[in-house]
């Protein structure tokens, strides 16, 4: 086996020095908040530790360490950098811990995602830096990892390394021993005696991957989901009306609780008031606790459809399986004809086997026919315009349940579609002016300050509903509006809640009436403290639904 002969003659003691400093900042950099962006900030290293005493002990066994084994680890440590990335940059840029093993399922379609509106130039570039830049991580790794080995050939040099790398994981064990209880839950940062900085081995976290993927296959994962609250329901309070759930994309509390958002929004929150009045609607409002941060928006879907608290991927996975009650099961049961509309979906659905929807409109079948305006092709005013036109238009037909996400307001919120107050021109082939058109394609998110990009695309979905709700001032009609949860951390910013807003609009007190029972209030200013967690939210709703009479199966008081 080839070995490790010799190291650089000239300044050995410098160039070993910056090898130890190379492999250190590679495994406990920091990220700079709340951009992706990364920075060291004195960080000790335990599996560098571990490696120093690998390598002395190698070294002391057989004379120098392999170099098949240099090869291997710098491969390794390839995967524990990107690790170590993915952890320290997803809390800052989407305000919750990463999940490798479901996020990494997501990778192939966020590439989708940001390629349809890239350049081909910009899209080459950046699959070349995806193939470099593992590559570069992995040769810088492999040179510091020879310097150190190499240092290793000389007994003094040895013994050095090998003592340094044994304080190392001695101060470390130390640490996670008087470390307060529940302070390495989620791999929380912390300071020996204030002084030394041991950041989490990013070992643990792909550990953590295995674990998880061991309860799935064990079915443990199955059998903590738990059974399904009962979702059948009378429905007397709504039968006749049509019951829209519009799921509005990041649409989180922040709008409310940072002072720059809820001052921007302040014009077209009254707005929306004057065209819920004026169409002979009252709203009601509340916030709920989403079960997902800055992303993941099918975990809010699943919650509240299913009344299960849908927290991550393996949970969602497995409940897709299965057989269970669902809000739109309920409707369905009471005569009414259920529909998605999901502007958002751009190939199959597979997911909408689970609830039995009578009908899907994907953005396919939306076929809307108008400019692209940045990432995702349908505006939200286009998506309730055609499930206005294809389902509540039609006479003499069954009262409708729609299930529709927006896409508007999703991340980066720029370019943002304009208003178009012709609700007939939206649905032809030229819905805006020209002018128009070309100002709002020309809106370029600001990477470093996306607020402004988001209150503006939050005033637009305001204004669609409201004109909606104006133009069919004559239906009879249930409007839920309700955020999937916050936008990422770079908009809402250190320490958010995870807490969205919910409104309901109809022009039935009785029904309105009971929601305030429910903590309700009147008005689009919902009170701060959370009523509930999104999940139970749907028990609330179908039994608000349902008037007088209690959803089936609710045992007399």
């Amino acid at each position: 086996m080839s070995m490790v002969t010799d190291r650089p003659p000239r300044w050995p003691g410098l160039r070993l020095a910056f090898a130890l400093l190379v492999l250190d900042v590679a495994l406990t950099f920091q990220n700079i908040w709340p951009t992706p962006g990364v920075k060291w900030t004195g960080g000790l290293s335990v599996e560098l530790g571990a490696c120093l005493l690998l390598f002395g002990a190698l070294a002391a066994w057989r004379g120098r360490v392999p170099r098949l084994l240099i090869g291997a680890l710098a491969a390794l440590g390839v995967l524990l950098v990107l690790g170590r990335y993915a952890v320290v940059t997803a809390p800052a840029l989407f305000g919750r811990d990463v999940n490798l093993y479901w996020d990494l399922r997501h990778v192939p379609n966020v590439i989708a995602m940001l390629a349809r509106p890239a350049s081909w130039p910009l899209t080459v570039a950046v699959l070349l830096a995806v193939i470099a830049i593992p590559g570069a991580i992995f040769l810088v790794l492999r040179r510091a990892l020879r310097e150190v080995a190499g240092a290793m050939i000389e007994t003094p040099e040895r013994r050095a390394l090998a003592g340094l790398g044994a304080l190392l994981v001695v101060l470390f064990a130390a640490q996670r021993l008087t470390a307060p209880t529940g302070e390495w839950e989620g791999w929380t940062e912390h300071r020996l005696a204030g002084v030394l900085d041991f950041p989490s081995p990013v070992s643990a976290t792909y550990a953590g991957q295995i674990r998880t993927l061991s309860r799935q296959l064990s079915g443990a994962a199955a059998a903590a989901i738990g059974p399904s609250p009962d979702l059948q329901a009378s429905l007397d309070g709504v039968q006749g009306a049509d019951v829209v759930v519009f799921f509005v994309e990041s649409y989180g509390a922040v709008a409310y609780d940072r002072p720059a958002f809820r001052d921007a929004l302040r014009g077209a929150r009254a707005r929306l008031a004057t065209d819920i009045a004026a169409s002979g609607r009252d709203v009601v409002s509340a916030f709920v606790t989403s079960p997902t941060f800055g992303g993941g928006s099918w975990l809010a879907h699943i919650s509240l459809l299913s009344g299960i608290d849908v927290k991550d991927e393996d949970t969602n996975q497995i409940l897709l399986t299965q057989q269970r009650e669902t809000v739109v099961s309920s409707f369905r049961s009471r005569g009414y004809r259920t529909v998605a509309v999901m502007p958002g979906i751009q190939t199959s659905w597979p997911e909408g086997n689970f609830y039995h929807f009578d009908q899907i409109y994907g953005e396919i079948q939306l076929a809307y026919p108008g400019p692209q305006f940045g990432w995702w092709a349908v505006p939200d005013q286009y998506s309730i315009a055609r499930m206005d036109a294809n389902e509540l238009e039609k006479r003499d037909r069954r009262p409708v349940f729609v299930f529709m996400p927006g896409v508007t307001t999703h991340t980066p919120f720029s370019p943002t579609a304009p208003y178009q107050p012709d609700w007939q021109r939206i649905l032809t082939s030229d819905p805006y002016p020209n002018d128009q058109a070309v100002a709002a394609l020309s809106q370029e998110p600001d990477w470093l300050d996306l607020g402004p990009s988001y209150t503006r695309a939050l005033e637009y979905v305001y204004e669609s509903i409201g004109g909606y709700l104006r133009n069919r001032h004559d239906r009879d009609l249930v409007f839920v509006v309700i955020g999937d949860h916050q936008p990422p951390a770079m908009v809402s910013g250190q320490g958010a809640s995870w807490d969205v807003p919910v409104h309901i609009i109809a022009s039935r007190p009785d029904l309105l009436a009971r929601l305030q029972r429910s903590g309700f209030v009147a008005g689009l200013e919902p009170p701060r403290a959370p009523i509930s967690r999104m999940h139970t939210l749907a028990t609330t709703l179908l039994e608000a639904f349902s008037g007088d009479a209690r959803p089936a199966g609710t045992p007399a008081e």
